[in-house]
């Protein structure tokens, strides 16, 4: 009996173990949180909130000085029924995420601009809200539906050449959030909802 329970007991601690480890591999990845088309002064600005989450390889990898770099894309198309789709927008940024080992910082870049962080999780809360460029106020007709998409992914391009091998081949560096579409209509006053 003391068999039976020593065995019922091991095979119960091993099915917790693989549902946590799947349900730890299921949260890894990008997926988008919320998006919003904002109406400013300038123009229009499309505003996404990702849920990024590195996996075990990219966080060490990063954790040995290996920058990462993460491109965010933006469009918004017009429909038309007699030809095809007009793009009336398009943006891309780039987003830098290092670690310095000697310092033992986070730091992330756009451009020329940057910013240090103590904490991996404080560097990717601000990795996760992307902005496209200012899009020009007459863009958007006041009427008519548009559909926008965002996308953020981690450019296996930019690796070093012997992990990009690594990266082509393992879905451990699959890291994007594939396209996400909503439709914006604009408002007569200029706003959008």
């Amino acid at each position: 009996m003391r068999c039976c329970t020593r065995l019922l007991d091991l095979l119960l601690r091993s099915a917790l173990l693989a549902w946590l480890c799947v349900a730890t591999a299921h949260a890894q990845g990008v997926s988008v949180g919320k998006v919003e088309l904002r109406a400013g002064e300038d123009g229009y600005q499309l505003a996404v909130t990702y849920d990024v989450n590195l996996t075990y390889v990219v966080e060490q990898a990063l954790s040995r000085g290996i920058p990462l770099y993460f491109v965010a894309e933006f469009s918004v198309v017009r429909s038309r029924w007699y030809w095809l789709d007009d793009e009336v927008f398009r943006s891309e940024q780039v987003t830098k995420l290092a670690y310095n080992v000697l310092t033992r910082q986070y730091r992330l870049s756009r451009g020329a601009l940057f910013q240090n962080f103590a904490t991996l999780e404080s560097a990717l809360s601000i990795l996760s809200r992307q902005s496209s460029a200012v899009m020009p106020a007459d863009a958007l007709a006041k009427s008519g539906n548009y559909i926008a998409a965002a996308r953020l992914r981690l450019n296996i391009a930019q690796l070093p050449p012997l992990l990009q091998v690594n990266a082509l081949t393992g879905k451990d560096w699959t890291l994007d959030s594939d396209w996400y579409r909503w439709v914006v209509r604009p408002v007569g006053d200029g706003r959008t909802e």
